[in-house]
């Protein structure tokens, strides 16, 4: 179904009272031959703060290229990105998930203020893959997110290496386990270029499920960043953008609920990062489309793990393009019947057509023939008890113990169970317990990376398990329990907990619990109060005030206003 390709510019840059406007662009070189195309936004997250994002203005140049040779006048902006990387373990990291909800509100400002026919937003680090289709299916008009790709690994004593290996080096130094100077050398080696983090991690998660739920090209996202094949890829982007708005395709005709389950499926079958629970909560409520924890839990049940990616894997990001891509793992998740092949790209064939067409690289080991899966059921667990009534988050890789019982090591900051784990104050079968690092309570809900990676680079990641009800990093491994809700700060059942109770991870059961009596807890939390707001104004104020539980996606929601006469 066609549309006029200037439904939205017209009203801009037409008539003799739109002169002035008219007057302004052309004082930035465009011309009048310009302001008769369809404009097209083209949403930028380049930062020169990450690896991530770094490359994404020249991604941007060969998008743009796409669309003028298309037929259309392209209008680059950007917006911000915060680096989880970079900041992991500072009190930088609450700003990561506040900037999803930033990324999104702002993409949406300047599509509505500028009045863009159709929108293409590169994307790169972590929240930016969120927060830019949050705000293209919220603006529901037609669109496209283009992944910036991984990062190549780094090589570091003859073996591949990724940022992961430096955070688990952390723990081995603390440990005695590796020198500073050996340190020193990975982390020199780890990082090569530009892209995002290089295992399964939440850019790379996330980038995926965008591709299954319909809202970018096939087989777009797994191309690495310094790989010659994105140029062209890029400008081809930047051609279908016209495409679809010729055809009047937006992305509420292409996402429905049975491309939900198939991004879910798609996280599960490659062990991907309990980060996209949040981001695809969010997504889903853009739409007003339910989708509870639940929901995770039944797919992944009925979804096998069959890529063998770090960070619980072999491989990193890159191998997976070169095994065969997003359009193999689609073939296998195709024949255990893990997805719905009717569902529809973004370029209009099915999942089922795409499929058909995938070639597979001889002597992969990549993605597993469904015969030989690294584990029968997915990478995420939703775990309930009386420590989260209302859910937790666990991803399971293949290799991770699925029971756990010990004493609970409280602490109420991430910085305190990350100075205990240096000291090596933790022994094995604790449970360490971060708390007040939710959405409310941290704000921003920080991962707990540096304290998780140190644990295992300590030689502690089979022997310890973690539970908080702040968030993990995609690179992540071991027995973690993240997304513990309710959260302390909101009187959570994690707020009652104390040093030495027996607290009970039992993946099986899917159940988290501590060893106290409803009516010891109840006691507990009697005389509950909240911690004092770590910030009493600005942006993380604004965003305490505003953000739902991690259950419901953590996203912000206007105040509810009093109901209004008809």
């Amino acid at each position: 179904m066609s549309q006029d390709p200037r439904h939205n510019s017209r009203t801009l840059t037409e008539g003799f009272d739109r002169a002035p406007a008219r007057a302004m662009l052309k004082a930035i070189g465009f011309t009048d031959e310009d302001l008769a195309k369809p404009l097209i936004g083209v949403a930028n997250t380049w930062t020169e703060t990450m690896p991530c994002n770094f490359h994404l203005r020249r991604l941007a140049a060969q998008v743009k290229e796409g669309i003028r040779a298309a037929g259309g006048t392209p209008m680059e902006f950007n917006t911000i990105s915060v680096s989880d990387g970079v900041t992991m373990g500072t009190e930088g990291m609450r700003a990561s998930l506040v900037s999803r909800e930033v990324i999104a509100d702002s993409i949406e400002l300047m599509c509505r203020g500028h009045m863009f026919d159709a929108v293409v937003a590169l994307v790169g680090c972590d929240k930016t893959l969120p927060g830019a289709a949050m705000a293209l299916l919220r603006l529901d008009m037609p669109s496209l997110v283009l992944y910036g790709g991984p990062i190549a690994p780094g090589c570091y004593e003859g073996r591949d290496v990724t940022i992961q290996d430096v955070f688990e080096a952390v723990g081995a130094v603390a440990a005695g386990k590796m020198s500073p100077q050996a340190l020193a050398q990975l982390e020199n080696a780890a990082c090569p270029g530009a892209g995002a983090c290089g295992g399964q991690y939440t850019a790379n998660t996330m980038a995926l499920a965008i591709e299954f739920l319909g809202m970018a090209p096939v087989g777009y996202a797994t191309i690495p960043a310094e790989d010659p094949r994105k140029e062209a890829a890029s400008v081809a982007a930047g051609q279908l953008i016209l495409r679809l708005l010729q055809q009047g395709a937006r992305p509420q005709q292409t996402v429905t609920r049975a491309s939900f389950d198939n991004a879910i499926a798609a996280v599960a079958a490659t062990g991907g990062s309990t980060n996209a629970v949040l981001h695809l909560m969010a997504m889903a409520s853009e739409l007003g489309m339910p989708l509870a924890l639940q929901d995770f839990d039944d797919v992944s049940r009925r979804t096998a793990l069959i890529a063998d990616l770090k960070p619980g894997g072999r491989f990193a990001a890159v191998d997976m393009d070169r095994a065969g891509g997003v359009k193999l793992l689609a073939q296998r998740m195709l024949e255990g019947k893990f997805m719905d092949g009717q569902a529809r790209t973004i370029e209009g064939p099915t999942w089922a057509e795409h499929a058909a067409t995938a070639t597979e690289t001889a002597r992969q080991q990549v993605i597993r023939p469904l015969s030989n899966p690294i584990r029968a059921t997915g990478g995420l667990v939703i775990l309930r008890g009386n420590l989260a009534p209302e859910g937790s988050v666990v991803k399971m890789s293949g290799y991770e113990r699925t029971h756990h019982r010990g004493p609970a090591r409280v602490f109420d900051r991430e910085e305190d169970a990350f100075a205990a784990v240096r000291d090596r104050l933790i022994q094995a079968g604790d449970v360490v317990i971060i708390r007040y690092e939710g959405p409310r309570g941290g704000p921003g809900m920080r991962e707990m990376l540096g304290v998780t990676a140190a644990l295992v680079g300590q030689g502690l990641g089979g022997s310890v398990a973690l539970l908080t009800d702040g968030r993990f990093s995609g690179a992540t491994r071991g027995l973690m329990v993240g997304h513990v809700a309710p959260e302390a700060a909101a009187g959570g059942p994690i707020a009652a907990v104390r040093d030495g109770d027996l607290i009970t991870i039992d993946v099986e059961a899917r159940e988290l619990s501590v060893n106290l009596t409803e009516a010891q807890l109840a006691e507990r939390l009697k005389d509950f109060r909240p911690p004092r707001p770590r910030f009493t104004s600005g942006v993380f104020a604004k965003y305490a005030a505003l953000v739902s539980s991690a259950a419901e996606g953590a996203v912000t929601r206007p105040p509810q206003l009093p109901p209004t006469s008809p």
